[in-house]
């Protein structure tokens, strides 16, 4: 009788198997809860920095230039790109050349990931530049 159990009990594993549908991997949704970075430096004539940070969810990524000194109407660069662990790769249209104090930029990120945050001397500069940036992030 053990011999003709085993078979019933295979074929009912392999048609289990058979009939169930595998799952679809799902992209993490915004929480709801978004994370705000402030990233500060000093860029001198011709010069550029880039402040990496990491996306958890698909969303939208805003970047807020909150100060500039010694002068606040003095234009600076500021983008938005990809983070490769050396390189900030500026997307098209994220980036902004004659940021002044309380521009903003925005980007719509399809899925988690690293980004960069890039400030630069845009031709602007006559000097040492301080400026802070609040980068929104899902």
């Amino acid at each position: 009788m053990r011999r003709s159990v085993l078979p019933i009990f295979l074929a009912s594993v392999l048609l289990t198997a058979a009939c169930s549908t595998p799952s679809t991997p799902t992209i993490p949704t915004n929480p709801g809860n978004p994370t705000t970075e402030t990233f500060s430096a000093t860029i001198n004539v011709n010069g550029a920095m880039t402040h990496p940070f990491t996306v958890g969810f698909a969303g939208t990524v805003t970047a807020t230039l909150t100060s500039v000194s010694p002068d606040s109407t003095i234009p600076i660069g500021m983008s938005i790109g990809t983070w490769d662990g050396t390189t900030c790769s500026l997307g098209s249209g994220l980036f902004q050349d004659k940021a002044v104090q309380g521009s903003v930029i925005t980007a719509a990120i399809s899925a988690p990931g690293a980004l960069c945050l890039r400030m630069y001397d845009s031709g602007s500069l006559t000097g040492p530049t301080t400026y802070s940036v609040d980068v929104v992030h899902p």
